[in-house]
């Protein structure tokens, strides 16, 4: 679904972002109420396994039916640009990509869904928003930047002749071609669905996460207000900051560029006070431990699982 070097980041900011989507509901579950009985300690064992969540198992087969096989198709219809022309034919796609990109997919996003996870139980939800903002970044940073700041040339180039001859002369002609070729509508078709899907079940987590007991607390604004305060905090920022941080190495070089980026960037991120971390305490995830007594039994267990 996208360039094999960015999916990785993807992969992992899909399961971040589903895990913190979903952190009243992580928290409800780690809250429920267990056999207590010593005849049966396997299933209080079970009961407790990640196999046993339905959001994290939600997670992995979203990322293994939905988004690799798209992938792997791209890869297969056009070798050059799902390598960012790395290579330029089958022959020289090495099978180990191949592999990497049908196992790296799930791996990366049970380990963005474990660590967000984490990160939501213990109640440090900022942070987990934080790596949800960094996976995407990477992501966005891979995609327009690249290695060699060429990324957003690679991405708009079907094939290795393009991508030799780009000229900045033309670069709506470049753009045009791409929107017009079969590569675009193949991601338009493939991608198109499994985005949609992907942005519906975060929203779908998140609305029934504030329908949950102290929700209501937490949410400082309407639901359609943290909403879009969430998704500009996930989406939008960290492509502006991918943005950003390119046009600086472009315009300084890498050590330059990326000591400037981290100076100005980092405070409006980690400063206590600042915009970021202000607009985010709106959205209503909760910032208490799991276990708090503050947070009640969770008889609402039942309506998460049915």
């Amino acid at each position: 679904m996208i360039p094999i070097q960015a999916v990785p980041f993807f992969s992992y900011a899909l399961g971040a972002t589903f895990a913190l989507a979903a952190a009243r509901q992580l928290q409800a579950w780690e809250r429920r109420p267990l056999p207590d009985s010593e005849e049966e300690p396997v299933i209080a064992v079970r009961a407790r396994a990640m196999t046993a969540n339905p959001y994290f198992v939600s997670t992995v087969l979203f990322a293994a039916i939905l988004v690799a096989p798209p992938g792997l198709f791209l890869l297969w219809q056009n070798p050059a640009w799902g390598t960012m022309h790395v290579t330029r034919e089958h022959g020289e796609l090495w099978a180990g990509f191949v592999l990497l990109f049908s196992g790296g997919v799930p791996v990366a996003a049970i380990l963005g869904f474990w660590a967000s996870r984490a990160l939501v139980l213990i109640g440090a939800g900022y942070w987990a928003f934080l790596q949800v903002v960094a996976a995407y970044f990477l992501l966005f940073g891979t995609l327009i930047h690249g290695w060699d700041g060429r990324g957003y040339q690679r991405v708009l180039s079907t094939n290795p002749g393009e991508f030799t001859g780009w000229s900045s002369d033309q670069v709506a002609n470049n753009v045009s071609h791409f929107a017009t070729s079969g590569t675009f509508l193949a991601l338009l078709f493939l991608g198109g669905p499994v985005i949609m899907l992907m942005l519906m079940t975060e929203i779908s987590w998140l609305y029934e996460g504030w329908r949950l007991p102290g929700a209501d607390a937490d949410r400082k604004v309407p639901r359609i207000v943290a909403l879009a305060i969430a998704a500009a905090g996930v989406h939008a920022m960290p492509f502006l900051g991918a943005l950003y941080a390119s046009l600086l190495v472009h315009a300084t070089g890498w050590w330059i560029g990326l000591a400037v980026f981290t100076a100005t960037v980092g405070p409006l991120l980690l400063w206590k006070r600042s915009p970021v971390r202000w607009l985010y305490g709106r959205v209503g995830i909760p910032t208490r431990h799991w276990r708090d007594p503050v947070l009640s039994p969770t008889p609402v267990i039942a309506r998460l699982v049915r």
